[in-house]
């Protein structure tokens, strides 16, 4: 937006003093200004004439833009003094200035309007001849109508200020006009880009675009334009603009070639929203078609493109699809009989309708022109103007799309007066209050009126001078050479948007995509760009994390796996282990066999309780032994069993009891032999404590141990069964398990077996100690060779325990490397220890006899 403008008192006072304070007689009428008498007088501003040439103020006449809304003016002050009901008894008069498009010029016709409210510099003055100056009665001027372009309604504005004269216009749609601050007696009829803004930044939306880039026009329309739609999108959210790009007022060659090299640096951004003018849109749509880009960008634009054909003549392909906005407006019936009644003859009050008339009918008037220069120059037509020419017939006519604005400016500035007057003078006239009228409270009356205006649209004002925004929505589709604007929409304090109706390249239904980053995969989430918010990296939410919204990942919960697309969670699922699995089917295969072996010998020395080799081994230790050995294979079924609270308390007192009881009777036994043995070294005297009573007291003594220990821990700490989502967490979610297992983790099961291994290795000592025992303790060897060997067996337990990969069948993996473990240290006493008895037992019975004495030996 263009800074703010200083005030211009100074410059206003500056400018004044170059006006002589007074006439005297005779004094002509201003030359560039239609004057129409009456009790009170609106001022008018219009841009009648295009911008000259350097050095020359004004150009061309503007057929439609100004005098089409001139003659709107003097339509609109026709029918008010036409109303009774409208100001009665009181006439509306007209000073009507032409700006010539040029805000400077603009400034310096406007100067006229409050030139009679100052007072003459140096009293009243006197002529030459010494006579008294004659001046005509002060003008009422009681408020402006206009102007057209925002830049020149912000210059007139702040002189207006000044004089306290209320001003509204007809086309200025300038976001900085809707400061009260600084323009407090400033409204308009039109909305003001900000609505429009909102209205653009509502369509860009609509059309699903997040990533668009801007084009203004150098100067106060389109650089507020553009600050207002980033605003508005600011405020809306979600929408980044990707360039910002100003198209100088006076362009150099190449300019819009590097303005479309601009736009394509940022090439996914093919929504590009323009508050430019009709030259400036016609030049880039030219570039685009140039680059061969007619398909690539999808415009927006602004009501300076509107529904205007001029800048898309001949570029169709360039345009089509271009979505544009104009303030809703209807045609004024009443204003088409007026204006093309005008003639020569009935027109004279309209001191530049023979321009108008000779560039409308492409000839020439006989008296060359007046005031302005004919149309034309050279290369003007020689065909003279009849004066019979008609509007309408003769050439073509459209009624301009301000011309509804105009008029109700008119009409607004009237209602306000005819209210103000009705509480100012009650008795009706022109009382002395009113003359001239209080600005202040004419602005007051303005702010308040509400009616239907010339086309029946309603007519208000907000509290800062600004009309409603209301605006239609048009799309312009074409090619080959052909097209047209189609309604395809309307804003009106919300967007109502026909997309069926909309069309697009290549016959597409959707408009073009226009975004910074494409939308991410399932399972992966955005990672903004640092201060751009619409662009994005896409980031994969790895592990255990679902994409709990576009920009966050969050992990599951413990119990919880992400879906194969990490979209949500879903249930882990629990792992059992089955009796046909591998790893419950070998330990429990090598189990029963083990029961199995165990109830045959178990059968054998029972069957052969009093004979000799039975008797040997020590009966009752060897029952002892047998039942232990049995335990330890009973156990692999309490461990492939399914966990439950029964089962997880069996689990604690037996995983560990068939073990010490073995290897507490092997220690019993290991350390009878080797006391023995010692004793006799020293003494005839057998040691204490090895019969059979004192035998089995010791070796449940040392098992009653671990028994104690487990029903303390039931009592202290009671069993239960657990689903483990941990055990089972692999780093691939989809290999992820819960584990169904007791409350037994593998420092609990090591616990359990700390005992019994320290009796093994107890065991072990004694049996290395008894090592060199003579013959006739024949048990001492083959408990040496058991002990050695379990040991083996359990220094490869360990790696193999600990070493399990992380999988959710790990504890499946220990748990039937531990019971296959167990399962072998059973074996091995039971095949070292008993195997060679059963055999002798049953195969060989000779030897199994009691020897007499006198008997050779075996």
């Amino acid at each position: 937006m263009s800074p703010p403008l200083p005030t211009l008192v100074v410059p206003t006072v500056t400018l004044l003093s170059l006006l002589p304070p007074g006439r005297c007689p005779p004094a002509p009428t201003q030359p560039h200004a239609i004057r129409l008498e009456g009790d009170l007088t609106l001022g008018g501003l219009f841009p009648v004439h295009a911008r000259g040439p350097a050095g020359v103020p004004c150009g061309p006449v503007k057929k439609e833009k100004g005098i089409h809304r001139l003659e709107a003016m003097l339509y609109a002050l026709d029918r008010v003094n036409g109303d009774p009901r409208v100001l009665p008894n009181l006439t509306l008069g007209a000073r009507i200035l032409d700006t010539c498009s040029r805000d400077t010029y603009a400034l310096e016709q406007a100067l006229s309007f409050v030139r009679s409210l100052l007072p003459p510099e140096g009293g009243d003055g006197r002529c030459p001849d010494g006579s008294v100056p004659h001046r005509p009665p002060p003008e009422r001027l009681v408020g402006v109508i206009g102007a057209s372009a925002s830049s020149v309604s912000i210059m007139v504005a702040n002189v207006l200020r000044l004089f306290a004269i209320p001003q509204i216009s007809y086309a200025s749609t300038a976001p900085e006009l809707s400061d009260p601050g600084r323009y407090e007696f400033f409204s308009r009829v039109v909305p003001p880009d900000s609505y429009q803004a909102e209205a653009m930044v509502a369509v860009v939306r609509a059309l699903g675009w997040s990533y668009v880039s801007t084009l203004a026009s150098e100067g106060n329309y389109g650089e507020s334009g553009v600050e207002a739609f980033v605003h508005s999108s600011r405020e809306a959210g979600g929408l980044c603009i990707a360039q910002s790009i100003k198209i100088p007022r006076e362009p150099r060659p190449g300019e819009f070639a590097k303005v479309i090299r601009r736009l394509m640096e940022t090439s996914t951004a093919r929504g590009v929203v323009l508050f430019a003018n009709e030259d400036d849109i016609r030049r880039v749509l030219e570039a685009a078609t140039l680059a061969n880009l007619s398909g690539h960008f999808s415009w927006v634009g602004s009501d300076s493109w509107g529904a205007k054909m001029a800048p898309v003549q001949g570029l169709e392909e360039a345009a089509h699809g271009a979505i544009t906005i104009l303030p809703k407006r209807a045609s004024v019936p009443g204003f088409d009989e007026y204006f093309t009644s005008r003639s020569l003859e009935n027109n004279r009050r309209n001191l530049w309708f023979h321009e108008f008339w000779e560039d409308d009918f492409n000839c020439r008037l006989p008296h060359g022109g007046g005031d302005g220069d004919p149309a034309g120059g050279a290369g003007t037509p020689v065909r003279k103007c009849t004066g019979r020419e008609r509007i309408g017939r003769d050439s073509p006519y459209e009624q301009e799309g301000k011309v509804q604005f105009v008029i109700d400016a008119v009409l607004a500035m009237a209602h306000g007066l005819h209210s103000l007057l009705g509480e100012a003078c009650p008795g009706g006239g022109l009382c002395p209050s009113m003359d001239p009228p209080d600005g202040r409270q004419l602005l007051a009356h303005i702010r308040r009126v509400a009616f239907n205006g010339s086309a029946g649209t309603p007519v208000s004002f907000n509290e800062n001078g600004d009309a409603p925004g209301r605006y239609d929505i048009f799309q312009f589709q074409g090619g080959n050479g052909t097209g047209a604007y189609r309604a395809v929409g309307q804003w009106v304090q919300g967007l109502r948007l026909q997309e069926e109706a909309m069309a697009w390249g290549s016959n597409s239904t959707s408009p073009p995509p226009s975004v910074c980053s494409l939308p991410c995969g399932p399972g992966e989430r955005k990672k903004p760009v640092k201060g751009v918010p619409c662009c994005w990296h896409c980031e994969l939410c790895g592990g255990y994390q679902y994409r709990a919204d576009p920009l966050t990942c969050l992990p599951c919960a413990s119990h919880l796996r992400p879906t194969p697309d990490r979209t949500a969670c879903r249930p882990t699922p629990v792992l059992r282990l089955r009796w046909g699995d591998p790893c419950a089917a070998v330990p429990v295969a090598l189990a029963t066999l083990g029961l199995m072996a165990t109830a045959f010998v178990l059968a054998t020395f029972v069957r052969h309780h009093d004979t000799p080799i039975v008797k040997a081994s020590g009966r009752e230790l060897s029952y002892v032994l047998l039942a232990g050995i049995a335990l330890v294979y009973a156990i692999t079924f309490l461990m492939v069993a399914e966990p439950g609270v029964g089962v997880c308390a069996l689990r604690r007192l037996f995983l560990g009891l068939g073990m010490s009881l073995t290897y507490a009777a092997l220690l019993t036994k290991t350390n009878r032999i080797y006391r023995i043995f010692e004793q006799g070294k020293r003494s005839v005297t057998p040691p204490r404590f090895i019969s059979p009573t004192s035998q089995l007291v010791i070796t449940f003594t040392l098992s009653g141990l671990q028994l104690v220990a487990a029903a303390t821990w039931l009592l202290v700490r009671p069993p239960h069964a657990l689903i483990d989502y941990e055990m089972g967490r692999t780093p691939d979610p989809e290999a992820a398990r819960g584990v169904l297992r007791c409350d037994m983790a593998e420092g609990a099961t090591l616990a359990c077996l700390a005992y019994a291994l320290l009796l093994m290795l107890t065991c072990t000592v004694y049996a290395v100690k008894a090592r060199g025992v003579p013959e006739t303790f024949n048990e001492a060897k083959p408990i040496g060779f058991a002990m050695y060997t379990t040991c083996v067996v359990w220094l490869a337990f360990g790696p193999i325990f600990f070493g399990a990969a992380q999988s959710a069948d790990r504890v499946h993996v220990q748990m039937a490397t531990l019971t296959v473990s167990m399962s072998l240290s059973a074996s091995v006493p039971l095949g070292l220890l008993y195997a060679p008895k059963v055999y002798v037992i049953l195969l060989h019975p000779e030897r199994n006899q009691p020897k007499r004495r006198g008997d050779p030996p075996p």
